[in-house]
């Protein structure tokens, strides 16, 4: 494809530069609840729509977690970030590892909030049904967000996380992002990583929990983290939205302020 400019938001003026990428039910949005309480004078957010989402609606493209990374590598090159942290939710944290793959001597670290693994997610028969058709069907999506918060949000939040799903997405890209996030596996290349990688894992969420950070990404990277978050299921920006951001910006903090990238 050829060059494409992630639309982005810029939040804060800090010396520790930070890519935020959004999951695979939201676009930038996603981050909406912690924007008002991040660190401004440490860090330097930069929250970006994937193609397909957001602003990036229309934009063309395969829609994989490895034609994101390069778009986000662009981003990076685009405002001078030589090196720089990236935090990706969900299918925003494949996309993260497949920025640490594609250039590890660029990240100062890597967070993953219920990040899915370098290795896909495989699914049984009945749940890949029910994921491969919530392109179509709103309904799928709402009973998607609400397992993976263990079935304890209120209604009107469950309405209201399905309207901005379907709002901000294109079911094109929606549908072959799936395929990409869920069916591709890459471990291989991130193996044995020394970027320090911070993992997040909400307590409610039975897909994307402790227990699978310990079988994937613990194993994987060296410098490894897991935090459990007991509140929180698979959105812990909408749900522990402080307990989030003192966990993340506490370990990226561990880094130094650094240079100004």
């Amino acid at each position: 494809m050829a060059s494409f400019v992630l639309p982005h938001g810029l939040h804060g003026s800090g010396p520790h530069k930070v890519i935020a990428v959004h999951g695979w039910l939201a676009d930038r949005s996603a981050y909406a609840p912690v924007l008002s309480d991040l660190d401004r004078d440490a860090f330097q957010y930069a929250l970006v729509d994937l193609r397909g989402y957001g602003e990036a609606k229309g934009a063309d493209g395969t829609y994989t977690t490895a034609e994101a990374a390069a778009d986000v590598l662009a981003l990076a090159d685009r405002l001078g970030w030589e090196r720089f942290s990236v935090i990706g939710h969900s299918m925003g944290g494949s996309v993260a590892q497949r920025v640490l793959a594609a250039a590890p001597h660029r990240l100062r670290r890597i967070v993953g909030v219920s990040p899915v693994p370098a290795d896909g997610l495989p699914m049984p028969p009945e749940q890949w049904e029910l994921f491969s058709a919530a392109d179509r069907t709103p309904e799928n999506r709402r009973i998607i967000i609400d397992l993976t918060t263990g079935g304890q949000r209120p209604a009107a939040w469950l309405d209201r996380m399905v309207r901005r799903s379907l709002e901000c997405s294109d079911p094109k890209a929606f549908r072959a992002w799936l395929d990409s996030w869920a069916g591709e596996g890459f471990a291989a290349e991130v193996d044995g990583a020394a970027v320090p990688a911070l993992a997040v894992a909400g307590a409610l969420d039975p897909a994307l929990g402790a227990e699978l950070m310990r079988r994937t990404w613990l194993q994987w990277y060296v410098n490894a983290e897991l935090v459990e978050l007991p509140g929180a299921g698979h959105y812990a920006m909408d749900e522990t939205p402080l307990a989030l951001i003192r966990v993340v910006e506490d370990f990226l903090r561990a880094d130094g302020d650094g240079e100004a990238g």
